[in-house]
C-alpha cells in the first residue's frame, strides 16, 4: 500500500484546502497537527495519525506540548523532522498566549493575574516561583522569576524579591508559584512563606496583594480566600 499522503486525499478532506475555503477555526487540532506532519504512514492517514497522537495525551494540547521528541517519534510515521515540527508550532502558541498576555497588563482581579502567569508556569513539570511588580495603577512593571525547583518545592528568598521591588519602585506584589501535581490547596509552607513575605513587605511600604497558586487549567487565590 502506498503512502497516504494529504494530496491523495478526497478535496472535502484536505485540510490544507479547507483551511483556505472555510477559515483555521473550521479545522480541529487533528487537521491542523496534519498539516504540519504532511502525510501519516501506510496504514493511516495524516489526520488518523494525528488523531492517534491526541487520544494519547486525552486531545490535552498542553500535554502534548510536553512530549519530547524522543516520544513523538514512538508513533509510525513521525521522524525527528515532524517532531521538531509539531513541538515548535505548540510553542510558538505558547509564546503567542505569553505576549498577548504582556501587552499593557493591568490587575484587576485574581483572574487577570492568573491570565498573565498561566502561560509562563502553568504546564510545567518542576515548580517555579515569580513575582508580578505593580505600580500605583496595579499596572505590572516586571514579571520576575525567583525561584526555579523541583518536582514539590522551590526555595524563596525574600530578602532578593523584596530587594527588586525596591528597584522598581513598585507599590504592590503578586507572588505566585506552581504545583505540578494539579493540586490547587496551599501546603503550611506556602502559607508560613506568604506570611514572612507580607511582614517583609510591610516594612517597606509595599503591598502583597496575593499569592496564587496556578496548575494547567485552574488556581487557588489566597486573596480570595482571605488568607492574605
Amino acid at each position: 500500500m502506498e503512502k497516504l499522503t494529504i494530496k491523495a486525499w478526497a478535496l472535502d478532506d484536505r485540510p490544507r484546502e479547507k483551511l483556505v475555503s472555510k477559515g483555521k477555526a473550521a479545522l480541529s487540532d487533528a487537521e491542523l497537527i496534519a498539516i504540519l506532519i504532511g502525510s501519516g504512514n501506510r496504514q493511516e492517514s495524516a489526520v488518523a495519525l494525528s488523531k492517534r497522537i491526541l487520544q494519547s495525551v486525552d486531545n490535552n494540547l498542553n500535554k502534548l506540548a510536553r512530549l519530547s521528541v524522543e516520544e513523538l517519534q514512538v508513533f509510525k510515521g513521525i521522524g525527528e523532522a515532524k517532531a521538531i515540527s509539531i513541538i515548535t508550532a505548540l510553542e510558538l502558541g505558547k509564546r503567542r498566549q505569553f505576549e498577548e498576555a504582556s501587552i499593557n497588563p493591568k490587575i484587576t482581579s485574581s483572574n487577570s493575574a492568573f491570565k498573565i502567569m498561566q502561560p509562563v508556569i502553568g504546564d510545567l513539570a518542576h515548580e517555579e516561583f515569580w513575582v508580578l511588580y505593580l505600580n500605583n495603577a496595579n499596572k505590572v512593571l516586571e514579571k520576575h522569576q525567583i525561584s526555579k525547583g523541583g518536582l514539590t518545592a522551590t526555595l524563596v528568598d525574600v530578602r532578593l524579591l523584596c530587594k527588586r521591588a525596591l528597584e522598581l519602585s513598585a507599590i504592590g506584589m503578586i507572588v505566585c508559584h506552581n504545583h505540578p501535581s494539579g493540586k490547587l490547596q496551599p501546603s503550611n509552607s506556602d502559607k508560613t512563606l506568604t506570611q514572612k513575605i507580607k511582614q517583609a513587605a510591610i516594612t517597606l511600604d509595599i503591598t502583597l496583594l496575593d499569592h496564587l497558586i496556578i496548575t494547567e487549567k485552574a488556581y487557588f487565590s489566597f486573596a480570595d480566600e482571605g488568607l492574605i
